[in-house]
């Protein structure tokens, strides 16, 4: 009796954004309407798709989860999208997923994905790419952008949560949209990309260490991890400390959240400037919040590099995450909080 080989398969999931974009006018960059075109729809306009997957023995599976402008992105999207993300990754057939995503928020989901997925399902890829140019434009990017992901997913030495953009591979912890317009938009700071995807080959630069040892980004991993239960996450929002700051915002937020109890607030991230410098006016605002019970996290507006910890400081540290993937890991952090002291 001979046994069947089981043939691996890819699953994209399509969110919509830029890289699903149309306009009127052809060649158009700027004036089309994201979120238009479906994903089975996207995936047959990427030129040598199936012929790749072919070559790999690979098959392909797509699913529409949503269709927004990332720009829009809530977390009913993340919730639904990390329901499927985890049916797939579970699969055994399934080498890993690629998600298709606009490129405002793709830091902020890839972040919450890497928090919040079991690390056990992390041992196969999950790769988010995008586009910055729609699909009506004269010379698209999203085509090139999903053939480097797909490479990526099909690479032996993928794990985790990773994005991919014009050919370089960033992890989670690390991606941000460092232009609002270069197709070329994506950057990972200091820490630098994980690889690049040079004519459908990965070179990886951030697996192996000195020794040769394999090396794994480090994972933010958080003990709430059944989201299907989650109903909402805790109220965290996110101000800036700049020139002439006040603590006006602060004190706003305080009274509507008094006057609201249905949205109460449970922490602020200020995007500090320099190394975690706040204007004086707002630091006093933010001592008053934390006063109240409200929990401040301080991190840099800077893209690169992160805020150096020091002793004296009144306001925990955002471990070296963006002002937007601190308010994630601090709402799932506050949420983590909540139901261990309801157990």
């Amino acid at each position: 009796m001979f046994l069947k080989k089981m043939v691996k398969k890819m699953v994209v999931l399509g969110t919509g954004g830029t890289i699903a974009g149309t306009s009127d006018v052809a060649g158009d960059n700027i004036g089309y309407t994201a979120a238009q075109v479906g994903v089975g729809q996207l995936l047959q306009a990427v030129p040598g798709l199936t012929a790749l997957l072919e070559m790999y023995g690979v098959a392909l599976e797509f699913e529409q989860v949503a269709q927004v402008d990332s720009k829009d992105m809530d977390f009913c999207v993340w919730h639904a999208l990390t329901a499927r993300v985890k049916h797939y990754l579970a699969q055994p057939d399934a080498l890993g997923v690629l998600i298709t995503h606009g490129t405002d928020t793709l830091e902020e989901t890839a972040f919450f994905l890497h928090a919040v997925l079991p690390s056990n399902l992390l041992a196969k890829p999950v790769v988010l790419t995008c586009a910055m140019r729609p699909a009506t434009a004269t010379t698209p990017d999203g085509p090139q952008n999903v053939l480097d992901a797909v490479a990526v997913v099909l690479d032996v030495k993928s794990a985790g949560v990773m994005a991919v953009c014009a050919g370089a591979v960033h992890s989670a912890v690390d991606v941000q949209k460092m232009h609002p317009y270069r197709v070329d938009a994506f950057g990972s700071g200091d820490a630098g990309p994980l690889g690049y995807v040079e004519e459908g080959v990965v070179r990886w630069v951030r697996i192996f260490d000195e020794k040769g040892s394999e090396v794994r980004v480090k994972y933010h991993y958080f003990a709430t991890k059944n989201i299907a239960n989650m109903i909402e996450l805790p109220r965290v929002e996110v101000v800036m400390s700049h020139a002439g700051a006040t603590g006006d915002l602060v004190d706003a937020l305080l009274m509507q959240s008094g006057a609201d109890p249905a949205r109460p607030l449970h922490g602020i991230v200020v995007a500090a400037t320099g190394n975690g410098t706040i204007h004086q006016l707002l630091e006093a605002a933010l001592l008053r919040a934390q006063a109240a019970g409200v929990t401040v996290v301080r991190a840099t507006r800077c893209p690169m590099g992160r805020v150096l910890p020091a002793a004296q400081s009144a306001f925990q540290d955002s471990d070296g995450l963006s002002p937007v993937k601190a308010r994630i890991a601090l709402m799932l952090g506050l949420l983590e909080s909540q139901c261990a002291s309801t157990r």
